[in-house]
């Protein structure tokens, strides 16, 4: 029988002086081999499904040889058991400290639970994706409905969408993030139609749900979130685009929705500076902006608080939960 390794405490709980003992973590980056005055060391940077880093520091003093082959041993994505180490402070970040190869070791993938290291969704996904569904088929223009279920008709790309993350680090960078994001922001477009009903409610929710889709190519799943090469070339709205281009090809949609659903993707980060070739044009596409902001920007200060918590002495320290609001209310 295998003995499965399990996470013991996240990195964000780790404190100055602290032992870890028989701990796993996940090599976010691997950094080159060098000299100190003991002989031989190399950093890496660890990371778990607390979404934070660890800097990580081998000192291999006279024992080149052994140090030499941990190293090369160690790869990107890899998973190391911390028999023994100290977490230590330089220059003002924690690191955590090993001196001897034999503390180290990588790890098979039958020894650990990948869900140590990427964090799932607090939501329940199939929920999530009902709800979801649900806003899709309540479109009325049925040329925008088309294109939209020419995605979520798809179950290949149902399947990824309702698993993958919404980013890397920041904001709903979990397992079903994506998904999640995704709801928020159709929710913020249709409480906007509430107070301007002469927003076009169709255009709305289709750009909503598409302005990501991208991020299924720009980001790839292992022992961590990480950018694909695609994504790190083209980012995600150019890919989005690319996506959306070939299904407006395959169902010969009118240039006009085209353009209006093109422009809503490519302008959803809002300025220029933040990524968008366009800046928003229309309303519905001013409004896809903001609701991407607000549940962006939102789900990362509720996440920094609940994370931070225990680490301020404000007497005001609540624990917040992101809930789903009611379908029925939206669609009315």
């Amino acid at each position: 029988m295998v003995l499965m390794y399990k996470k013991k405490k996240p990195i964000r709980e780790l404190k100055e002086g602290e032992l870890v003992k028989d701990d796993v973590f996940v090599v976010k980056i691997k950094k080159s081999l060098r000299d100190y005055s003991k002989g031989l060391m190399f950093n890496l940077v660890l990371s778990d499904n607390s979404g934070k880093s660890l800097d990580f520091a081998f000192f291999g003093g006279e024992d080149e040889e052994g140090t030499k082959k941990l190293f090369d041993s160690i790869k990107e994505d890899d998973v190391i058991l911390i028999t023994e180490g100290k977490v230590n402070k330089f220059k003002g970040k924690l690191s955590l400290v090993v001196d001897a190869a034999s503390k180290v070791r990588v790890l098979e993938i039958s020894e650990y639970d990948t869900r140590d290291f990427v964090r799932l969704s607090d939501k329940n996904i199939d929920e999530m994706f009902d709800e979801l569904m649900e806003f899709i088929l309540f479109i009325q223009n049925e040329e925008i409905k088309a294109v939209v279920m020419a995605f979520f008709g798809d179950e290949e790309f149902v399947k990824k969408f309702k698993e993958h993350p919404g980013a890397i680090e920041i904001h709903h960078n979990w397992s079903g993030g994506l998904l999640e994001h995704t709801l928020e922001v159709v929710k913020y477009c249709l409480l906007s139609v509430q107070l301007f009903p002469a927003l076009n409610k169709d255009l709305l929710i289709a750009g909503a749900v598409l302005h990501d889709i991208g991020k299924l190519r720009e980001m790839e799943v292992t022992t961590r979130i990480k950018g694909s090469r695609e994504g790190q070339l083209l980012g995600h709205i150019s890919i989005g685009v690319t996506m959306l281009s070939g299904k407006f090809d395959e169902l010969n949609t009118d240039m006009f929705l085209r353009e209006k659903l093109m422009h809503i993707m490519l302008s959803h980060h809002g300025k220029l500076e933040y990524g968008s070739p366009k800046e928003p044009m229309f309303p519905e596409a001013m409004v896809v902006y903001y609701a991407d902001e607000m549940s962006s920007k939102i789900a990362e200060i509720l996440d920094f608080m609940d994370e931070s918590k225990e680490e301020t002495e404000d007497e005001f320290k609540p624990k917040y939960k992101r809930k789903n609001r009611p379908t029925n209310i939206l669609l009315k």
